[in-house]
């Protein structure tokens, strides 16, 4: 048996790691089983440098190990990655604690499951097994898939057979505007509007992966998101919800966000996460532990979603209040906050459908436009950019709704230049009504519509164009196509 634990003991010092010593005399109950007796199996959860669980199979007086990257899996239409690692001893059936940091496989270690199983095969190439514990029940195969590569399948159907699979893709259901809250009050949840980037996050085996309006992949912009793997730990789980960047005020800064959109990688990454952290406001779950929750309630969802206790500084899961939505709404203004979301509390989700069971209330009136050219500016702003002209899709056409000329930075500006002239074009992308003021039509430089300006403004006029905006930055989460005028 020494033989078996060298690997085991060499890579730990055990003055300084609480793991049980292999000179420990075992317990009673760590005794190996009489004859007869099942052989047991301990499944731990592992937060070290990257969250696992390690599965470990009682055999020949040690206990044979395997790293799951990705848990054990529920479903056998799905595999897992198993790396072998070294036998532990029995003793380890029951081990919990924190690994110091500095030992090897430093982190805290707790049990997710244990049992018995019955063997059916072993050798160098697969171990097949039943095990019966309290979160896992069901037989399982081991193989191996290449040096030092093995897999875990689940052979027979999941525990749960209406079991579903986590979704690839959700497109997050929007809501429709008003001017004014609901009449029926009570029967409304109501939620602060976040002037940030709508994204869904998809949440399995300890790995995070976040998708916005457009369905793209946006994991890598926001690093600061993927602890929540850890914190989800064993759960599979869909949220919505919005990343903001907050000001020192602790409100919504859509500029700032800016910064972080279209970083992905590199230097500039490192920098701008240190500039500008974000936070995700969570406010739904869409999919957990094997079944979609689209179908439940609203407030169903939200006490799912509560019960997850996900608050920590790069993720929250702000409140909602039934009711008093009136009193609510005048908060967010005197806090300079953009408004209100009231969503009806008997409301299921609709993926990728603006309804009226959700109803966004704006302190100040917000619209996404199309880019479809820009005029120079004047004075101090005399060679660059002086304003964007924008307009909204409408039966399939790109209806004009005013010049932007507000809002920008100096910086801003230089990007913008940067965006727009490999886009440039001879015609205007505009259909009439209404027409082209004449200084648009004979100063204006055109583009391609493929880009989309969030716009702050006053009011629509009577010609359907912008009274008083200011450009507030650029979406690249909103397709183009999509972009139609709001109802407010």
């Amino acid at each position: 048996m020494s033989d078996k634990l060298d690997s085991y003991k060499a890579k730990r010092d055990f003055s300084a790691t609480p793991e049980p010593d292999t000179e420990r005399r075992p317990r009673p109950d760590e005794a190996a089983p009489g004859a007869g007796d099942l052989p047991r199996f301990v499944v731990q959860e592992h937060h070290a440098r990257r969250l696992h669980w390690d599965l470990r199979l009682e055999r020949d007086g040690v206990l044979a190990s395997w790293a799951l990257p990705k848990g054990v899996p529920p479903d056998p239409k799905v595999n897992h990655l198993a790396v072998p690692t070294e036998d532990h001893p029995l003793s380890y059936l029951d081990f919990t604690g924190d690994i110091p940091t500095g030992s090897y496989g430093a982190g805290t270690m707790m049990i997710w499951d244990r049992g018995t199983y019955d063997c059916h095969k072993w050798d160098g190439r697969e171990v097949i097994v039943t095990l019966h514990g309290e979160r896992v029940d069901g037989r399982y195969a081991l193989f191996r898939t290449g040096e030092g590569r093995w897999m875990i399948h689940r052979m027979d159907p999941p525990q749960d057979p209406e079991r579903e699979p986590m979704p690839e893709h959700l497109a997050p259901m929007l809501a429709s505007s008003s001017e004014i809250l609901p009449t029926d009050d009570g029967r409304w949840g109501y939620e602060i509007k976040w002037d940030g980037v709508r994204m869904i996050a998809f949440v399995a085996g300890g790995t995070v992966k976040l998708q916005g309006r457009r369905l793209l992949d946006a994991t890598t912009r926001y690093p600061e998101l993927r602890g929540l793997g850890d914190v989800v730990s064993s759960h599979e789980v869909v949220l919505d919800g919005e990343v903001v960047a907050l000001d020192d005020e602790g409100r919504p800064d859509f500029g700032k966000l800016q910064q972080r959109m279209n970083v992905a990688e590199g230097s500039a990454l490192r920098r701008v996460l240190r500039e500008v952290p974000v936070v995700y406001m969570l406010f739904d779950v869409l999919y957990l532990d094997g079944h979609l929750t689209i179908a439940l309630p609203y407030t169903e969802r939200r006490r799912l979603l509560e019960g997850l206790s996900l608050s920590d500084s790069s993720w929250q899961t702000p409140t909602y209040h039934v009711g008093d939505g009136a009193a609510l709404l005048d908060a967010t203004r005197a806090r300079g906050l953009e408004g209100l979301v009231a969503k009806r509390l008997d409301s299921v989700y609709r993926p990728g459908r603006r309804s009226p069971s959700w109803v966004k209330v704006k302190n100040v009136n917000r619209q996404d436009l199309v880019v479809g050219g820009w005029l120079s500016g004047q004075g101090n702003r005399s060679g660059r950019l002086g304003a964007l002209l924008v307009g909204y899709h409408d039966g399939g056409e790109l209806r004009y709704a005013g010049r932007v000329g507000s809002g920008f930075t100096d910086q801003e500006l230089e990007r913008l230049d940067g965006l727009l002239a490999p886009l440039a074009r001879a015609t205007s992308p505009f259909t009439p009504p209404p027409p082209l003021p004449a200084e648009v039509t004979r100063q204006g430089h055109f583009v391609e519509p493929t880009l989309v300006a969030e716009v702050a403004f006053s009011e629509w006029t009577h010609l359907g164009t912008l009274r008083a905006p200011r450009y507030k930055g650029m979406r690249t989460d909103v397709d183009p196509r999509a972009v139609a005028r709001d109802d407010v």
